[in-house]
């Protein structure tokens, strides 16, 4: 018997983009390419990173995470990790590789569906506050608040005014958390347009992959450019001394969760730190606003 054919999530929609709507240069750019070519041209490097070295500095550097993790426990830290970017840049797979090897009563991922009515009706930042880390405890937050710079604004979810009055609070609100004494820290994901629709066509014919499209991602590759624009002006917005962005490109994930996983154990002081591995972030895919790339 041959293999059973299975539809593809909404209708096929991410094919359909691919083959009739994408920008003429984004189709050529991911049918020449093979897997491990980057399709950006201005990213700084031609290939993925070399398997085995990665693999090999993963575990070293999840070795820090496990010391960052018991110095948390130890002393009553609380850190928070904010995980945002574009739709496929990667946070859920770097959520993933910091916490294989933590304890899950200590670090512990928040990834909230849409506002319930009660929700809607109270102060925007409430329903973040009930997930705050408490004593000991690290908190990865798979997207945010900063859903209403984005695609709450993007999709029509919430007004101007609404738009507005979150940006006239999200400063203070995360100054309080730094007074209070949180360790904020706010990785931004990019990548680039090929790259996001390379990968929305392998979650598209992958079967075990196939959940993590929404309706939202196929109606956003049609958005590229409002994104481009509510991106920029959040983070100009929003970048901070209490509470900096930390913009990193991941057009080869392997690099990205390494630069990801060396900013965080970067602004922790927890104790053994071997800085010859938790040291500082590839300047080249890592950097502050400025390296936003669109």
């Amino acid at each position: 018997m041959g293999k059973a054919k299975y539809p593809k999530p909404f209708d096929g929609a991410i094919s359909k983009f691919y083959k009739e709507d994408a920008p003429i240069d984004i189709r050529k750019a991911i049918k020449a390419a093979d897997k491990n070519a980057i399709l950006d041209t201005s990213y700084p490097y031609k290939t993925r990173k070399d398997r085995d070295e990665y693999e090999e500095l993963l575990e070293d550097l999840q070795i820090e995470l496990v010391k960052m993790q018991s110095w948390a426990k130890e002393t009553g830290a609380r850190i928070a990790v904010i995980f945002e970017g574009r739709d496929a840049a990667g946070k859920g797979g770097t959520i993933k590789r910091f916490r294989e090897n933590m304890n899950p009563r200590v670090a512990q991922v928040v990834a909230l569906s849409k506002p319930t009515e009660t929700e809607q009706s109270e102060w925007y930042f409430q329903r973040y506050i009930k997930h705050m880390p408490s004593a000991g405890q690290i908190v990865f937050f798979d997207r945010s608040w900063y859903n209403r710079g984005v695609v709450e604004h993007v999709f029509g979810f919430c007004d101007a005014d609404q738009r507005k009055h979150f940006f006239a609070q999200v400063n203070d609100f995360e100054k309080m958390l730094d007074d209070d004494g949180i360790i904020l820290v706010k990785l931004w994901l990019n990548i680039g347009r090929a790259e996001q629709l390379r990968r929305f066509l392998d979650r598209e014919s992958d079967r075990l992959k196939q959940w993590k499209l929404s309706g939202i991602d196929v109606k956003g590759l049609y958005k590229w450019d409002e994104y481009t624009s509510a991106i920029s002006e959040t983070l100009s917005k929003s970048h901070s001394p209490h509470a900096p962005w930390h913009i990193i490109r991941t057009d080869d994930k392997r690099r990205a969760r390494i630069a990801a996983i060396r900013t965080v154990l970067s602004k922790i002081p927890y104790d053994m730190k071997d800085t010859d591995v938790a040291c500082l972030a590839d300047g080249k895919i890592c950097g502050g606003p400025e390296i936003l790339n669109d």
